[in-house]
């Protein structure tokens, strides 16, 4: 390994959850530095590292924090921390392992764009979490990291915690605000409701998720040019990757961004370990549930965004979700298919009737009653849903929630449509003679 663990440096420490561990280890050093400098010099910290969003959209940080409108108060920032992608699992344990880091990158950004409230919501499923981060904001404010005149100086912040309910859209940045509003997490119309101009209280809002904001304090500590230069040109620093599946040595890694492949992660003895039980690889779901699956011959991809664009998917969320031969391609394609029927919202009409229609003809597939006809219903379906089944996605919805339910079948059939026409096959009835007439 020739790159500098940024986000999971602390993990085999016991204690460096608790601040007394976080200190020991160089915890708050970036603060002390950003306090050190004009806030727009922190900001500009961040442009240089090519900070890419951590989340999903890949969007780079210091470009959006720079969308706020100036000379519009109050402003807030709201940290992403409902992880809900299946699959997907690192802000999870990034915040029940170094709570203190991502409190830390809170307030940087908070210091670097003049904002004086922070709200950190946080999935409701995560109660180890939200305990490890509570205790750690509850040390944060007792010894001056969180609140008013932070270390002595002028600089005053609010860090509030907010636990979410456990709704899969919530994930999307309008609805997460919508929440945190008190209303049912549905998302708003883009535009004009681009949070950086409209968002928490319909004032100027940042949202970021939980690995963004953990990268914050060693870019200040170590400057933006230091972290650009790890990882490749156009996807710097390291991220992390939730494996899992049929795998070796499920779990998450932190690796070089945009050098490391597929291969690397999954297959490495350092990482995943290979295939378990010395099986092929069938398929892999390269970034969450939501993104077009990989097969075979994208194990040679590296990790680096643009790359996995061009070749039809995306990293999204990080998660990496391995299937071995022995997979039933249709029950798997069920499985995400179902995710996604349940946690529509319901707002979009294409949505809400389409991925509920989707579910319900590959229950009847894989019920032994699907219909040869069934195929094409399926992708008209889909196409009503995101025109031309293509990537990236065309939308009739607010969200990409129903695209993401399209990519599982439009992957499955790419490469395994035999397999769903071997169920069909099932229910192909036996002849019977009536009256001298086969029916």
């Amino acid at each position: 390994m020739n790159f500098p663990l940024i986000t999971t440096s602390r993990w085999d420490v016991e204690d460096g959850h608790t601040l007394e561990g976080y200190l020991r280890t160089g915890g708050y050093k970036g603060l002390r530095r950003a306090l050190e400098m004009a806030p727009d010099q922190v900001h500009e910290e961040v442009k240089k590292a090519s900070l890419l969003g951590r989340g999903g959209a890949g969007f780079p940080a210091g470009i959006k924090w720079g969308f706020l409108p100036p000379d519009v108060w109050p402003r807030y920032l709201v940290v992403n921390g409902d992880e809900s992608e299946p699959g997907t699992y690192k802000d999870r344990i990034l915040i029940e392992r170094d709570p203190h880091q991502l409190i830390e990158g809170c307030v940087i950004a908070c210091f670097a764009l003049g904002l004086s409230q922070c709200f950190l919501y946080v999935r409701g499923e995560m109660a180890h979490g939200q305990e490890r981060i509570a205790s750690a904001l509850n040390e944060a404010y007792k010894h001056g990291y969180v609140g008013k005149n932070i270390l002595g100086t002028e600089f005053s912040v609010d860090v509030v915690l907010h636990w979410g309910a456990g709704a899969y859209i919530v994930g999307e940045e309008t609805a997460l605000i919508e929440s945190l509003e008190g209303n049912r997490g549905m998302p708003r119309l883009k535009p004009p409701y681009f949070p950086a101009s409209i968002g928490l209280y319909g004032k100027p809002t940042i949202v970021n998720n939980v690995e963004t904001l953990s990268n914050i304090p060693w870019i200040i500590e170590h400057g933006g040019d230091a972290f650009a230069e790890i990882g490749a040109e156009k996807s710097t620093g390291t991220r992390i990757f939730a494996v899992s599946g049929h795998v070796k040595n499920p779990g998450v890694f932190e690796v070089e961004f945009g050098i490391t492949t597929f291969r690397d992660l999954i297959m490495g003895e350092d990482y995943a370990g290979g295939i378990r039980d010395g099986n092929a690889l069938k398929a892999f779901i390269p970034g969450g549930a939501s993104a077009p699956w990989f097969f075979e011959e994208h194990l040679d991809t590296p990790l680096e965004k643009t790359i996995v664009d061009n070749e039809g998917s995306m990293l999204g969320s990080g998660a990496i979700v391995v299937m071995d031969e022995t997979t039933d391609i249709v029950k798997a394609c069920h499985n995400v298919v179902r995710f996604f029927s349940r946690e529509s919202c319901g707002k979009c009409t294409p949505c809400r009737e389409g991925t509920n229609w989707l579910e319900k003809i590959l229950d009847r597939i894989l019920n032994g009653h699907g219909r040869p006809e069934d195929i094409d219903l399926l992708l008209d379906v889909c196409d009503n849903i995101s025109p031309g089944i293509t990537w990236p996605p065309k939308q009739t919805t607010i969200c990409p929630l129903g695209p993401s339910a399209v990519s599982p079948i439009s992957s499955a059939l790419q490469r395994y449509r035999s397999e769903f026409d071997a169920y069909i096959a099932l229910n192909r009835a036996t002849p019977v003679t009536v009256e001298g007439r086969t029916v």
